[in-house]
């Protein structure tokens, strides 16, 4: 478009949603305004993208970080006639496909956006996927708040992209100084971004956001420039182009208080069309050659830790599966993800000690149809819970795993211990929460996770098991094993991962005592195995639940909620309750009172009671 154009069509953006947001009676108008001329010159002169054919391996791709502005994102979409006037306002209504913030409802968005500081880590994910996965030529482009610039996600993301000279990434920051309660902590310093970003190994941009001919340059430039991603720092204006709120505090997330008075000092509607161009064709992207998946195979009693065999499933998934990539946070050879970073060197990301940029990078590589495995200490999960939670909301596809989960870590003490990680993972929507309890299952549910979909979250120990499970038996995901049951069977426990061990030991000394406790081992905590826990109830009608993760939301809410509304039996829960220090496996699992030990008494009580 010529500039005189892109003008208008900015003017025309900023029209649209002023009009959405005053049909919805909410949304960001102003956040809106101050980017349009920004978006209009990408849209018409830079994109390159097929929206007949969203799916195309050569689209460039746009994240809209600063989500709070999806009135401007729908406004080109219908600038680009993908969505009709009468759609554009059914925004934020009941049933529409355009929400308040962003999601892949949508088929041209490739991820939820929202929680601010999300949309770059997330681009650097999609970036590292074009170059190094795809080998395919689109660029990503981020469109993102300056208040967003105060997330430590956005630095994290900064510095990564920096360090792998993604030149193909451009983040178009939109200064426009105003929060959502007052100004920014820059205000519009661009030069204080600038040198922040440069720092990173960025090269930067500074321009004034409603200069289409300056922005178009700044385009090409970015276009131009190879070795380091570019940041394109524009100064705008909130509200621009209306009196009553162009740069006012007060206005932010609001309709504007006179739309037909404003539209009209924007010039009116207009129905300029934009002919986005079009990707370079490219028929296959690029997948490495996979083979046949041979899984790792232990033998019973032998002592093998489920992280060992986790990394090692993994190798051998990644051999048999060739979308499949493995992503750490600079503890593989803790995590044991180092194995497939061995077997597989050009599918392994090393996203170093930020959590936060390796569940992105995840997020990113999904887009593309890769199957993320991300692994790290189960305790460090905690740092990227945002992003697993906007991931279900953008229905992303990603294999977790934690790894030195519970007290049984031992001596390294609780700023170690991951014990809130399955209540964690639990709770988001559509998540698969499973805890192995010997190499084989962990090596079986490991290649599970690649076919599943949603979050999916495999927790492993760090010490040695003894291997009990032979390596052809069948785990399936919303199962459950049996271990020990006979028809006389007094007292259900209940148990997963490094507790099943205890549980055992624990049924074998309570039969020596004449009561005959049945085992359940609970590997799949969500789904959990509803079936065989009633059948359970209906024989004992006493449960003891074990679990090395903290009381609230783990395994036992698991198995009460598998009684949904239905008397459970009673039960004996015991967890981790106490703030634990250092002290050998068996010390802590003693200390907090989830050893064979404590089952024993717990079941001996509860049948005693009768």
């Amino acid at each position: 478009m010529r500039h005189d154009q892109l003008q208008e069509l900015g003017q025309q953006l900023r029209v649209d949603a002023v009009r959405a947001s005053d049909a919805a009676g909410s949304g960001h108008p102003t956040s809106s305004m101050s980017a349009a001329d920004l978006m209009a010159v990408l849209f018409a002169n830079h994109l390159r993208y097929d929206f007949d054919r969203p799916d195309h391996p050569g689209n460039d791709h746009l994240i809209f970080s600063k989500g709070h502005a999806s009135p401007l994102l729908y406004a080109l979409y219908k600038a680009a006639d993908a969505i009709t006037d009468d759609e554009l306002l059914t925004y934020r209504k009941l049933g529409s496909r355009l929400e308040g913030h962003p999601t892949p409802h949508l088929p041209w968005v490739d991820v939820a956006t929202g929680s601010l500081g999300q949309g770059l880590p997330i681009g650097v994910g999609l970036a590292l996927a074009g170059r190094d996965l795809d080998r395919a030529p689109y660029r990503v482009w981020v469109l993102c708040g300056d208040s967003e610039m105060a997330e430590g996600s956005m630095w994290e993301a900064f510095e990564h992209a920096g360090y792998e000279k993604l030149d193909h990434l451009t983040a178009i920051i939109d200064v426009n100084r105003l929060g959502q309660r007052g100004p920014t902590r820059h205000e519009w310093d661009t030069g204080a971004y600038a040198r922040r970003i440069e720092a990173f190994g960025w090269n930067t941009i500074e321009v004034d956001g409603h200069d289409v001919v300056a922005v178009d340059g700044a385009f090409a430039a970015a276009q131009a420039t190879s070795d380091r991603p570019t940041a394109i720092i524009a100064r705008t204006m909130k509200g621009r182009g209306v009196a009553a709120v162009q740069d006012r505090e007060g206005a932010h997330g609001k309709p504007l208080p006179d739309a037909e008075a404003a539209i009209a000092e924007l010039g009116g509607v207009r129905d300029l069309r934009v002919h986005v161009t079009p990707p370079t064709d490219l028929r296959v992207p690029h997948r490495p050659l996979g083979g046949t998946v041979e899984l790792p195979r232990y033998d019973t009693g032998d002592e093998v830790a489920t992280r060992d065999a986790y990394g090692q499933a993994l190798a051998a998934l990644g051999t048999a599966r060739a979308e499949v990539v493995a992503l750490d946070g600079e503890v593989g050879d803790s995590t044991r993800a180092e194995f497939f970073a061995k077997e597989h060197p050009d599918r392994y990301f090393e996203c170093y000690i930020a959590e936060q940029q390796l569940m992105a990078a995840a997020v990113g590589m999904q887009v593309r149809g890769w199957i993320p495995y991300v692994s790290t200490f189960a305790a460090f999960l905690t740092r990227a819970y945002d992003f697993a939670r906007m991931a279900t909301i953008g229905r992303a596809d990603i294999a977790v795993t934690g790894s030195h989960a519970g007290v049984s870590i031992g001596e390294d003490g609780p700023s170690q211990m991951g014990l809130e990680d399955i209540a964690a993972f639990r709770t988001l929507h559509g998540s698969t929460v499973l805890y192995p309890c010997d190499a084989n299952q962990a090596a079986r549910l490991t290649a599970a996770m690649a076919d599943l979909d949603g979050i999916r979250y495999l927790r492993t120990t760090r010490g040695k098991t003894p291997v009990i499970y032979g390596p052809n038996e069948d785990f399936p995901v919303g199962g459950s094993k049996l271990p020990r049951s006979g028809d006389q069977d007094q007292v259900t426990i209940i148990a997963a991962g490094i507790t099943l061990l205890e549980a055992l030991t624990a049924a074998d000394r309570l039969a020596e005592e004449g009561i005959a406790a049945r085992v359940i081992d609970l590997y799949s905590v969500k789904p959990v195995d509803a079936d065989a826990l009633r059948a359970a109830a209906d024989l004992t009608g006493r449960f003891v639940t074990v679990e090395d993760h903290r009381a609230e939301g783990g395994l036992a809410d698991a198995v009460l909620e598998a009684f949904d509304g239905n008397r459970p039996p009673r039960l004996t829960r015991l967890a981790v309750r106490t703030m634990p220090g250092s002290a050998t496996p068996e010390q802590q699992l003693h200390e907090a009172g989830i050893d064979a030990e404590a089952i024993v008494a717990a079941a001996r009580d509860l049948v005693r009671k009768d």
